[in-house]
């Protein structure tokens, strides 16, 4: 090494021969380095051992160590794999990055919750006043402004939101980017907010915003059966659609009061400008249609007994000294049970809040009574300053709707659109409005919404509506109570069910779950429900109770401890540390055995108590059904376990959702529409399994029927020849199918002489018939009967009663995966004549029954003139006049037809009502659109199930392969494809050529 002096006398620094640098060193060490050397040091400088390391010793080329070994970067406790080849894959770098996904829309801070009008202890104060509570959801149709006018309420309590881009809709309870992209709500999004009345009483409400697209109606069904009431959403120029008038006969079938808010009235003005007595007359025609939807609903026959109160109460009966006003009857301004609303502009008003403008303003009169004369046919006569049921002679006199609310409100309106800012000005100081100048040189939407927020003030309207009109969770007859008596499978009588019914905190801890949320990085889910009695608090050890859980059979339970309490709040979560009875709760730490609904109740404490009083909630029952099918697979065999476990995610997140394996290996998905199907497939590839996948061509899910009863009776013996079953199958009775399917009539949990009399009286069944029902199915609420006719004097019925069990087995295979193509069977009675069952209890075994009374079974149903049923969907398109022999011309193609063209009063728009076959639905929406310039919009719900043209077992008929089947064909080429697609042959007569007596 050759040093070379620092000029600054510290430190040298050394290069070796070649010029290569070697670092420096202190000049004063290196002198006194000899010189502090200890004698000690020196020995052992002297000493060196064989095995010791010296720096200048030796090194050969293999023990050099160029790089630090893994231990030392490591660590000692680390593990090491050297590998010889690459494990990876080209496409992924050796050390990937850390991705946390994040999918929904969240606050800055998803945990804290965002500065508010008010405090969240004094929140969570009122959560333990149940009688201050209110649940309720927004339902309605697509469009019609539900999530708007929760962004109404999100910007009057949320002060970081008051004044953010008021130009703009927030949509802050659509928290998935694709609900943005597609312009609808995909999921239910709940909030919980502290709004005051015009008594500026603070009232607890609970919000579920649900969507308005008919596919998606399975979130409308979770959100109502957990609410106390409903909020009927109506666009005022769109007026009552069809899936509007099927959520109200659903609200009334769930014996929940309804109110109605009248949304974007500023549509009459700003886009159809309509004068002020046409609008009025357009408002008063949609309260009546609404009125008359709600009238036929509860005087259907079908829902009456749905209303029949218990203990005979009347509605009407005083509670807590007020006359209560629901369930509801009807729907009136005057009632207090209807509300305007323009959520896009910032109002919403009711009668008695308009008329306390007036009264706030002039004063001198009572508010109201003002109010009852600002609805009807009540006049106004200017000149003589008095009201009057008939308009006055000269001319003078205004409906007093008209003359107080409306025209005010166009003139308003008319202000702010013509962009006069001192006109305004002076306008609104006439009503002690005031703005600043800043707000006054805002656009029109932006100072709309400051206007009418500075002369409506927050919306206490809505408030008072649902203070009067909406009952509290801890209701005498409602409520909690409701609930109960409606869902809850238990007996009515026991203390779990009365500490339900008045709603105690301090009662056994109930909890009804509803629906999962997943996390917002999707990597689990939490359960959302409602706390029926008790108080639930974080620790805590539950059971948890699934949909297949009895007292009798506990295999569907699990016990869980709680993780986490959450108020929910959709963009961001409150974390409590216990919460009570009445309100609802995001749990933590207890998903994993819930699939849709579930029950939370306590552990068991002694094995001495009595641990049957806890039973379940009913499942859901829906409105729509999924009968569009899709099978699925991964591109990369390999990726099958992640696609499984997506599939499993999937069934939790989509209540009407059904995932299954068929017996030819395919991975079915069963969902209600096609943009449902088309928003699972994305949440499987993004979300979930996060795979590619293989997708096939949408199909429909069929049904087996029969069209007479069997032409000879058909029998069938078990394989050791020692017992016989005979039966014959006939078509049901027409509407049995529908009563038995919307649980009017039930095999279990009813009365056996209520059944019977409804069976004998409404179908004319005979009383033998009716007492020897076996069951129903292949599940309880399916539409097939098993009836036992066997006469006591011709069979043993002590044997019969011995094999009942695999009778029922067989039967209920045999109904679920029918003999024409696998589908099940619907709306056929098997009728059960003669049984010859042997001595030998060996002989008689399950598996020698239950395979025979499913061969019986599908020799007696193909013997009954079989055919196939297809899923129909009823239509609504809203088009105008020009587009209407477009839409039937593509109808006409799809075997599609209309029933109805309704014009829609006040608009230039027609609606058209009809039904096409569900398997020729696919792209109609595209193929409307495209022959109407884009000028129809269609929804499509299922309707009912409708009879395939043709004969599916004649042989005759020749399938030409890549053509289309002429009508008569048709049930013949839907059973062969669906056959084939599932693997199984072409020929089904191994149940036709024989099992057959005369």
């Amino acid at each position: 090494m050759i040093p070379n002096d620092n000029e600054d006398g510290g430190e040298e620094e050394y290069f070796d021969e070649f010029g290569n640098y070697g670092g420096r060193n202190n000049n004063n060490a290196a002198l006194s380095s000899d010189e502090e050397l200890s004698e000690q040091e020196e020995n052992n400088r002297s000493i060196v051992p064989i095995d010791g390391n010296r720096q200048n010793a030796i090194v050969l080329h293999e023990d050099k160590e160029y790089y630090p070994s893994a231990e030392e970067v490591y660590g000692e406790e680390v593990e090491t794999l050297v590998e010889d080849e690459d494990r990876q894959t080209l496409e992924t770098p050796i050390i990937e990055p850390i991705k946390k996904l994040i999918w929904n829309k969240t606050e800055k801070n998803f945990e804290i919750p965002p500065e508010t009008t008010f405090t969240w202890d004094y929140l969570l104060e009122m959560t333990k006043l149940p009688s201050n509570i209110r649940n309720v959801s927004f339902v309605g149709n697509l469009h019609h402004g539900k999530t708007c006018f929760m962004d109404m309420l999100v910007r009057s309590t949320h002060i970081d939101y008051t004044d953010y881009q008021l130009d703009v809709d927030l949509k802050y309870t659509d928290i998935r980017p694709d609900e943005y992209q597609r312009g609808l709500s995909i999921k239910s999004t709940p909030m919980t907010l502290l709004l005051e009345s015009t008594r500026q009483k603070t009232f607890l409400v609970n919000i579920m915003d649900t969507p308005g697209h008919t596919n998606f109606s399975d979130e409308v069904t979770s959100a109502m059966r957990i609410s106390d009431g409903v909020v009927v959403i109506v666009d005022a120029l769109e007026g009552v659609m069809s899936h509007t008038e099927n959520l109200i006969k659903f609200a009334v079938r769930e014996r929940l009061p309804i109110v109605l808010l009248i949304n974007k009235i500023d549509r009459l003005i700003l886009e159809l400008k309509l004068p002020p007595t046409d609008a009025y007359f357009k408002l008063k025609h949609t309260i009546t249609e609404v009125n008359n939807i709600l009238k036929n609903s509860i005087n259907d026959e079908s829902l009456k007994y749905q209303y029949i109160l218990p203990n005979n109460k009347t509605i009407g009966k005083e509670e807590n000294n007020k006359m209560v006003e629901y369930p509801t009857t009807i729907l009136s301004p005057e009632l207090g049970n209807v509300c305007f609303a323009s959520s896009k502009t910032g109002v919403c008003f009711t009668l008695e809040s308009f008329a306390k403008i007036y009264a706030d303003y002039y004063g001198g009169f009572s508010y109201k009574e003002f109010a009852k004369r600002l609805w009807g046919d009540i006049y106004f006569d200017s000149e003589r300053r008095t009201f009057s049921r008939k308009p006055s002679e000269e001319g003078s006199s205004k409906r007093s709707f008209i003359e107080f609310i409306l025209e005010p409100l166009y003139k308003i309106y008319s202000h702010i659109v013509g962009q006069d800012p001192e006109e305004l000005e002076g306008t609104l100081r006439k009503i002690g409005v005031k703005l600043n100048d800043i707000e006054l040189s805002l656009d029109p939407n932006p100072l709309m919404k400051c206007v009418f927020r500075a002369l409506f003030g927050k919306p206490s309207a809505f408030v008072d509506m649902l203070e009067r009109f909406i009952p509290p969770p801890n209701s005498s007859y409602l409520g909690n109570r409701n609930k109960v008596e409606s869902f809850y499978t238990g007996p009515q009588d026991s203390n779990v069910a009365n500490n339900m019914k008045n709603c105690n905190n301090d009662g056994d801890l109930v909890v009804y779950i509803t629906k999962l949320f997943p996390r917002p990085d999707y990597s689990t889910f939490d359960a959302f429900g409602r706390v029926m009695s008790g108080t639930i608090k974080r620790g805590d050890t539950v059971r948890v109770l699934g949909e297949g859980y009895s007292p009798l059979d506990e295999e569907d339970m699990l016990v869980n401890e709680v993780s986490n309490l959450w108020i929910y709040n959709g963009r961001y979560q409150l974390e409590v540390d216990s919460i009570g009875a009445g309100n609802w709760i995001l749990i933590g730490g207890v998903e994993s055995i819930i699939n849709k609904t579930a029950t939370i109740v306590p552990p068991k404490k002694d094995e001495e108590e009595d641990e049957t009083e806890y039973h379940i909630f009913k499942p859901l029952s829906f409105i729509n059904q999924s009968v569009i099918k899709i099978a699925v697979e991964p591109l990369k065999p390999s990726e099958l376990p992640k696609m499984m476990e997506g599939l499993r995610k999937i069934n939790k997140s989509y209540p009407l959702a059904i995932t299954r394996v068929e017996e030819s290996g395919e991975h079915i998905i069963l969902g209600t529409g096609e943009l449902y199907l088309d928003t699972i497939m994305h949440d499987l590839r993004t979300l979930y399994a996060k795979i590619e996948i293989k997708v096939s061509d949408p199909s429909v899910t069929f049904c087996e029927t029969v069209a007479e009863t069997s032409s000879v009776r058909c029998f069938a013996t078990t394989p050791n020849l020692k017992n016989r079953l005979v039966m014959i199958a006939e078509p049901m009775e027409k509407g049995l199918a529908e009563d038995i399917e919307h649980k009017r009539i039930r095999f279990e949990g009813m009365d056996k002489s209520i059944r019977d009399e409804i069976l004998m009286t409404k179908y004319e069944w005979d009383e033998f018939s009716c007492d020897r029902i076996w069951a129903f199915g292949p599940e309880e609420g399916s539409p097939n009967i098993l009836i036992n006719e066997t006469f006591e004097h011709e069979v043993d019925q002590t044997l019969l009663n011995s094999v009942k069990d695999s009778i029922i087995q067989g039967f209920r295979w045999s109904t679920k995966e029918g003999p024409l193509c696998d589908e099940p069977i619907r709306n056929v009675k098997f009728r059960l004549l003669e049984a010859d069952i042997s001595q030998d209890r060996i002989s008689r075994g399950s598996g020698q029954i239950i395979s025979t009374s499913r061969r019986v079974c599908y020799s007696s149903f193909l013997s009954a003139n079989p055919q196939l049923l297809e899923p129909i969907y009823s239509l609504e398109i809203q088009c105008p006049y020009e587009s209407i022999q477009g839409i039937y011309k593509v109808l006409e193609r799809r075997r599609g037809h209309i029933n109805e063209e309704i014009p829609k009063p006040g608009t230039p728009h027609y609606i058209l009502k009809g039904f096409v076959p569900a398997i020729d639905s696919f792209g109609l929406e595209t193929d409307l659109r495209m022959h109407t310039q884009g000028h129809a919009f269609c929804l499509s719900n299922f309707s009912h199930w409708d009879v395939v043209p043709g004969n599916p077992l004649d042989k005759d008929i020749v399938l030409a392969p890549l053509e289309p089947s002429p009508l008569p064909h048709l049930a013949r080429d839907f059973m062969i494809k669906t056959r084939r697609r599932k693997g199984l042959s072409d020929d089904i007569s191994q149940f036709t050529d024989l099992d057959l007596i005369n």
